[in-house]
């Protein structure tokens, strides 16, 4: 996937992430937890230069467990 695809993908995540933080007041400090920690690895991720295609997924595969957990 290009660069550029990616930045894209990982920012519309963030955006996601920080929609339903934003809308929805009856979180429990659990997934609360969890959503920012989530968008903690993705801004990091964004941030990072160098960064492979390998290390890119295996960031993007602890996001997604982490918002298996808060959706489960």
């Amino acid at each position: 996937m290009a660069r550029l695809k990616q930045s894209q993908n990982i920012d519309s995540l963030i955006q996601c992430i920080e929609v339903i933080s934003q809308n929805q007041c009856s979180l429990s400090e659990q997934d609360v937890k969890i959503l920012n920690e989530a968008l903690e690895k993705l801004q990091k991720l964004k941030r990072k230069k160098g960064k492979t295609n390998e290390h890119i997924l295996q960031e993007i595969v602890i996001v997604v467990q982490l918002l298996t957990t808060y959706f489960v």
